[in-house]
């Protein structure tokens, strides 16, 4: 058996995925089996390059499903590093459903004046 076999025995390839707001940031990584979703992030180097990722405020995934940061992982796992929203989705859709009725509401009372001051023209 050769060296290169031997060494890749019980290692799986995974890879770990943090989003940024301009970008994806992939890495693929070979890992242990039996190695969690936790260690592999931190076998990654991204929490060194990032110091803002916090994994006990973010949450991970794989492949869009959460998971507890002690899960062990599979070979072809793609682990996710979910960063927080900036803005509440439901907040968002309310604000704008307020904004779009005020601009109707306004732009019906201008046509209301319009009216109003054609008649008086005439």
């Amino acid at each position: 058996m050769s060296t290169d076999v031997m060494l890749n025995e019980g290692l799986i390839e995974i890879e770990i995925v943090y989003p940024l707001p301009n970008e994806q940031k992939v890495l693929n990584l070979k890992v242990t089996q039996g190695t969690s979703a936790k260690q592999a992030i931190m076998q990654s180097g991204l929490l060194q390059r990032y110091p803002e990722i916090d994994l006990e405020a973010q949450a991970i995934g794989i492949y869009s499903q959460l998971l507890k940061e002690d899960e062990v992982l599979k070979s072809g796992d793609r682990v996710e590093i979910y960063r927080p929203l900036l803005a509440d989705p439901k907040e968002v859709r309310k604000r704008r459903a307020e904004e779009t009725k005020a601009a109707k509401e306004a732009k019906e009372a201008q046509n209301k004046q319009e009216a109003l001051n054609k008649n008086h023209a005439q």
